[in-house]
């Protein structure tokens, strides 16, 4: 027992001593006594230590000088017990030093090789959008262009120009669908933005450099890759100029004019995961040089401007055109100019910075029907996995999916219908199908969609069909 008593208390010893040479002494820097003499130090930078007697007559000597007014740097010098503190020491104290990061190789952005051709480009897009042939050749080859210019950057003297684009084209036909797919295909960072929330900077809204906030978002705050990626400012045909309004169009031009820097290039100081500056968020710099910028809008009354400008060619005599023969013109928007847009509330300057200006087809009775079941991503597809989830096999007839175009046409807001219809038939039969597990198939009749009949119901394993449902 004592033999271990002993090992003990020399390992103690031991550990004591090591502790020692281990930590230097510490001496404090005004009086110079050490730390056994004056107690626990307290530590400053470059390796300075002060004791806490030093230190409060220190602040002492401060608050009673500054009480009477008569502060004076010398004072503190002639403290008893303290000594005049060496600048020159404290600036010749050695810094820390810093390891030096290696240098990474930084891969560029974007390789020109990976960038798909327009015509590959393009026959992704035919996978998930049903015609809309002319739009989807000028995006292909417009956003190639720009990508290529991105990727050679400055190869050469010669700057190629940015290719923002301006689409119109009425509700429903595709524009913001368009848009998406493209960034899918091309993997590269997308924000869409609302024109209508855009108001002058310092009125309540949203600042125009919110939609930059957004792809640097989208980007997950990669300043790098925001700079290469796509803006989708949609509604764009709701910042026209107000007509006959004696108030600031804070909303309307001027958001036009804070546009035009932003399209053209320049550099951008956004906050960093907010829509709005303050102080307590971190601002970073995005350069817009290499953003591609899309405008879409729908411009409704756009086509009675262009008939206007077209009646009045010729009026009179007797090659004068009829006043109605563009009323039911179908290509009436194709013939579209900038004066048009110009009178419509658009400022030449922000037009002259949207160099390609193009138009999208509204979609006829025969172009809802393929919508409805041609593409990848088609309604009526996820209408099919819904109720195969049941095991239940789902089909439309013909004649149904004729019918759901004509109420598509009539209701006049294009493809957005199309879900708004079947949403309103599917109802009765997503809520009745899980309550039997022995129906095995439903068949969507046209006779069902006009209000004449049901949908034929089967069971599993068998053709006769079941009364049918909603009958």
């Amino acid at each position: 027992m004592t033999d271990d008593f002993d090992k003990t208390d020399l390992q103690t010893e031991d550990e004591a001593e090591d502790k020692k040479t281990s930590d230097p002494m510490k001496f404090c820097f005004l009086c110079r006594r050490s730390e056994e003499q004056a107690g626990k130090m307290i530590e400053l930078p470059n390796n300075i230590h002060i004791c806490s007697d030093c230190m409060q007559k220190s602040f002492d000597s401060m608050n009673q000088q500054m009480s009477t007014g008569k502060f004076n740097i010398s004072d503190l010098m002639n403290m008893p017990g303290v000594s005049m503190i060496d600048l020159s020491s404290l600036r010749s104290a050695p810094a820390p030093k810093k390891e030096k990061k290696k240098k990474e190789k930084t891969q560029p952005v974007l390789d020109l090789k990976k960038i798909p051709a327009p015509h590959k480009i393009k026959a992704t897009l035919d996978e998930y959008v049903i015609g809309q042939e002319y739009a989807k050749k000028v995006m292909s080859v417009a956003v190639y262009n720009h990508y290529k210019r991105v990727a050679t950057d400055t190869m050469d003297e010669i700057d190629i120009e940015k290719s923002n684009m301006l689409m119109i084209g009425p509700t429903g036909c595709g524009k913001t669908y368009l848009v998406k797919t493209l960034a899918k295909l091309l993997d590269v960072p997308l924000a869409i933005a609302d024109a209508t929330s855009l108001t002058e900077a310092g009125y309540i809204g949203d600042d125009i450099e919110s939609v930059v906030s957004k792809l640097l978002a989208a980007a997950d705050n990669d300043v790098e890759k925001a700079e290469h990626g796509i803006i989708f400012i949609d509604e764009i045909d709701k910042i026209a100029k107000k007509k006959n309004t004696n108030q600031r169009d804070v909303s309307g031009e001027a958001v036009q004019q804070g546009m035009l820097k932003l399209l053209e290039g320049s550099e951008v100081e956004v906050p960093v995961g907010a829509n709005s500056k303050n102080a307590m968020v971190p601002l970073t710099t995005v350069n817009t040089r290499n953003i591609l910028f899309i405008c879409g809008g729908a411009f409704p009354d756009l086509e009675n401007i262009i008939k206007e400008r077209l009646n009045k060619q010729a009026s009179i005599g007797f090659y004068a055109d009829l006043k109605d023969k563009y009323d039911n013109d179908p290509l009436l928007l194709e013939k579209v100019t900038v004066d048009d847009l110009r009178t419509f509330g658009m400022i030449p300057e922000f037009l002259g910075r949207l160099p390609v200006i193009f138009t999208l087809d509204g979609l006829t009775e025969e172009m809802l029907v393929k919508i409805l079941r041609e593409p990848k991503n088609a309604i009526l597809k996820q209408y099919q996995k819904l109720l195969a989830l049941d095991e239940v096999k789902l089909e439309f007839d013909d004649d149904a999916l004729k019918a759901i175009a004509e109420k598509a046409m009539e209701k006049k807001t294009g493809a957005r219908a199309l879900r708004a219809i079947l949403e309103q038939y599917m109802l009765d039969i997503m809520y009745e199908i899980p309550k039997d597990d022995s129906i095995g198939q439903v068949i969507i009749t046209g006779a069902y969609i006009r209000g004449n009949g049901g949908p034929r119901i089967l069971l599993r394993g068998q053709e006769v069909p079941m009364l049918e449902c909603g009958s």
